[in-house]
Formats: C-alpha cells, structure tokens, sequence
C-alpha cells in the first residue's frame, strides 16, 4: 500500500500538482490569518510598514518545513567533489552541465571554472565562464583537459529532457566524450544514480555500479565512494557492489587516463 501511495503521489506531482504543497498551504491558512490580526494589533499607528493585500505573499507554510538539508545527492555529492578539486591545487576546472549553484559556486572562491552546456547560460560572475556545447560533441581538443567534472548529467542523456536528442546511447556517447579530452594523467570527477539498473523516463537512468566503470573503459578508475538510498552521508572508498543492491544511490567516481 506504501509503494502504492508513492506511486499515485509521483503521479500527481509529475503531471498534475503537487498534494503535499497543497495539504501545507491549507494547513497553514489558519496561522496566516491569525499572523495578519496579531501583527495589526501590535504595530504602531506611524509604522511604515502596513499591512497591504497586493503585497500578500502567503509564505507561512514555511514554518512546517525544516530550516535547510544537509543531506541528499546534491549536496553530499557537490561536497565531496569541490573538496577533492580542491585538494589538487588546481587554477583551472572544466565542468560538464554539473549543477551551478551547487558544485560550481563552491569552486569558484579558488579556481576559474570554464562550464559547458547545452542550454544558454548569462553570467556576470567572476572565474565563471560559459562554454556552448554537448556533451555527446564536446568543444575540447582530445587529450586537452587536466581537471574535469560531469556530477548528475550523464543518466539524463539521449532522453530528451535538456533539449538533447534522443538517444538511448547518449549516455555511451557522453562517457566516451569525457573520456576522449581527459588528458592523461588528469582527472576525472564523476556522479550519477546508482542501483538496481532501469530507466525512469523521461527523467534518468539508474546504473548498476559497474556499467559506469564499463562504459569508461579507456580511464583507469581510482576510488568509488558512494552515497546511499538515506542519503545522509558519503561512503568512502567502498567496493562496486555495495551499490548494486540500492533502490536510488549516486555512485561517486574519480577517474584517470
């Protein structure tokens, strides 16, 4: 019945609307309203700012959510690799389509970081440059890249969902690109879901652990660690298999040519 009811919320928050957003909304109307007549009894008639329904912003479902996550795939993952980049000493970082105000934003007090995606990106930011490309067609010479990341890309490619083509062997395509401008002797840091293997479209796929390091023959893998389905810590240094057996892991990769 549990997996039932995931499935239907899936649903509904997939095509429809999201249950649960709704449920807090109404949950918090009542704390809304009595908020509006505490703060109009306690506030000073010359108070410059007054109560206005245009400016209504109904936000007090906030209070039944936490402060913030410290967990999860992005943020132990982001973590983990902007401290191994950083550990290098490295001046100058290339990321494929990894996510910006995450992984990137930890880089860039430190290194320049050239980022490459598909879609269109506007930024002002120092250290940060933008570079047009595909991941199945990348703008580097082979063998050109000292320090390169790709966190949470690769599962997504050929299916559609970025603008890309559809292709069920994006993901092959995208690995072998990687491979392709890592100069050798350089790095390769690499995230992706992990578990029992399928395809969830039009959102991801889900590796079984060694399909990556497969599909990566040309590069020599130096650790895996792994995040598990809790996703509240990362597992250094374990083996391939202990992700095998995971409902929706991130296996977390270093690689070298």
């Amino acid at each position: 019945m549990k997996n039932l009811l995931k499935r239907i919320y899936k649903l509904f928050n997939s095509l429809l609307f999201d249950p649960l957003a709704i449920y807090r909304k109404w949950r918090a109307l009542p704390h809304f309203i009595r908020n509006i007549f505490a703060y109009k009894s306690k506030q000073q008639a010359n108070s410059s700012f007054k109560i206005s329904t245009k400016d209504f912003y109904f936000t007090t479902a906030d209070k039944f959510q936490s402060s913030g996550n410290s967990y999860g795939h992005y943020f132990l993952q982001d973590l983990w690799a902007a401290n191994k980049v950083h550990q290098t000493g490295v001046k100058l970082h290339i990321d494929v389509a990894s996510r910006i105000d995450g992984f990137v934003a930890h880089l860039l007090p430190f290194c320049k970081v050239e980022y490459v995606d598909i879609r269109p990106m506007e930024s002002k930011i120092n250290n940060l440059t933008y570079v047009k490309g595909d991941i199945c067609n990348l703008p580097y010479e082979s063998n050109a890249v000292d320090s390169l990341s790709c966190l949470h890309v690769l599962e997504h490619i050929g299916l559609g969902r970025y603008g890309d083509d559809i292709d069920p062997d994006g993901h092959i395509k995208g690995a072998k690109e990687l491979a392709r401008i890592l100069k050798p002797g350089g790095t390769l840091y690499f995230g992706t879901p992990v578990g029992k293997e399928r395809l969830c479209f039009d959102a991801h796929r889900v590796f079984n652990p060694e399909t990556i390091v497969k599909i990566f023959g040309d590069l020599k893998l130096v650790s895996f660690s792994l995040i598990d389905d809790k996703a509240e810590q990362v597992f250094e240094n374990v083996n391939l298999a202990d992700g095998a057996h995971l409902n929706y892991g991130c296996g977390l990769y270093v690689f070298t040519k």
